[in-house]
Formats: C-alpha cells, structure tokens, sequence
C-alpha cells in the first residue's frame, strides 16, 4: 500500500557543507512517524507540470526514535530542478508536501555474519539510521564494516557520530577513504578498502551499496568477481 501524502514543515536547517544540507521536517498530521531504519521518503516540488516529474526521493538519515521528525541529508547537483529548489527556495518554516515510508533497503534481519554498509557521500544516509538503531536497541551483530568515500575532509558526514558508534558498538568497524585529500587514513576509491576487508576474512557476508550508479555498477561487478552472487548484494541508487 502505497502511503498517503502529506505536509511537512522544514524545522531547522544546516548547512553541512557549502553543497550539503541537514533538513529537519516535522509531520504535524502524524503523531508518530513509523519506519524501518534505511527507509526512504519522496517529496512532490512545484518543479514541473508532470507530477512524476516532481518526485524527488531521499533516505531517512535519523533512526525511528518515536517522533514526527525525520532528518534528510540532499546534496545540490548543478543544474538539477529538485536539489536546486530545495536549495534556494526552502527555508526553516517552509511546507513540503511529502509521502513515505517507502523501500526495501532496511536493516538485515540476518546480522550473525559481516555485513559490509559500502556508500558515498550522502548515501551514508540509510546506514546512519541503522547504526544508531543498532546502538539504541543494542542489537547484537557479528561484523558491521562501513567504508564510507568521499572527496575530502570536508565531506566526511557525521564523522563524529561514526567515530563514536565505533567505540559503542562492539563489532562496528568505521572505514573513511578520501579520493583527493592527503590525510592519515585510507587514500583513494571505497573497492580497495573493501576488498582487503574482504581478503581478510573472505566468508559468507552480505554488501550494501548505497550512492551513485557509477560506484553501486563496479561494485557490484568485483563482488562477483570475487565469488559473490547478487542475492548477496543490496543496492540504492541515487540518480
């Protein structure tokens, strides 16, 4: 069953980076806002004649906590009508019109083998929501790795919460790698993190792949190669 839609109101907004940005919305027609960690929701922006031209969809970036609040973290992408109205046009106060939960990219159900959350710049989103119900409900896992790319510093989302999730859950391993950036920890694409992980360990283990279609397809393609099908694999793409 497809949710009905309905109003949010922008609460509070940070701006993360120069083309990153935290929204807050609250949901004054629902009490509680149900979900599973990972969900999605889809907003309608006054950007185009066509209603299905107006869907923009984004992962849930806080955890199901028993409120109407959910957090979205979108990054602006030149030249796009979405982003780009969001971006220049909302402002703490403002409506959106929005409907979710929706997805299937949740949280294994399976956490008694490694896990690998493998993401992107804001694809970060979905794995944040399942970490922090992880901690909040102390969940037990075998390994969680999160191999987390970006271009610098700068872009390195929640890099405290992680750090801190690392120490508080046992088995959570934070793995953050910059792509142009010199700095002490990983250099370079998030697949050489991963696979030396996987080298590592190399057993039964299930991948999520959240973020851009370029890195999600080559990916998916050296986990196959390593021997891994595609029931083994998750995907959420983003564009």
């Amino acid at each position: 069953m497809v949710p009905q839609w309905q109003t949010g109101i922008v609460k509070q907004i940070e701006h993360t980076t120069p083309d990153i940005r935290r929204y807050w919305i609250e949901l004054p027609e629902t009490e509680v806002f149900s979900f599973k960690p990972g969900q999605f929701v889809t907003l309608d922006l006054p950007i185009h004649e066509q209603r299905n031209k107006r869907w923009r969809s984004y992962s849930i970036a806080s955890m199901p906590d028993g409120s109407n609040v959910i957090e979205l973290i979108i990054v602006l992408q030149q030249g796009g009508l979405g982003t780009g109205y969001l971006f220049n046009e909302i402002t703490e106060g403002s409506s959106l019109t929005l409907r979710g939960p929706q997805g299937v990219f949740t949280l294994p159900e399976d956490l008694n083998k490694p896990v690998y959350f493998i993401c992107t710049g804001t694809g970060i989103a979905p794995f944040r929501s399942m970490l922090h119900y992880i901690q909040h409900h102390n969940i037990p896992i075998s390994n969680i790795h999160l191999v987390f790319g970006t271009r610098n510093k700068e872009g390195l989302l929640y890099q405290t919460e992680m750090l801190a999730l690392e120490k508080n859950i046992p088995g959570f391993y934070y793995h953050p790698t910059l792509s142009r950036d010199n700095w002490d920890g990983h250099k370079g694409y998030v697949h050489p993190v991963y696979e030396s992980l996987i080298g590592l360990e190399k057993t039964d283990a299930k991948f999520m792949l959240c973020g851009w279609r370029m890195m999600i397809d080559e990916a998916k393609q050296r986990l196959i190669a390593l021997g891994y099908s595609s029931k083994d694999i998750e995907l959420e793409l983003y564009g």
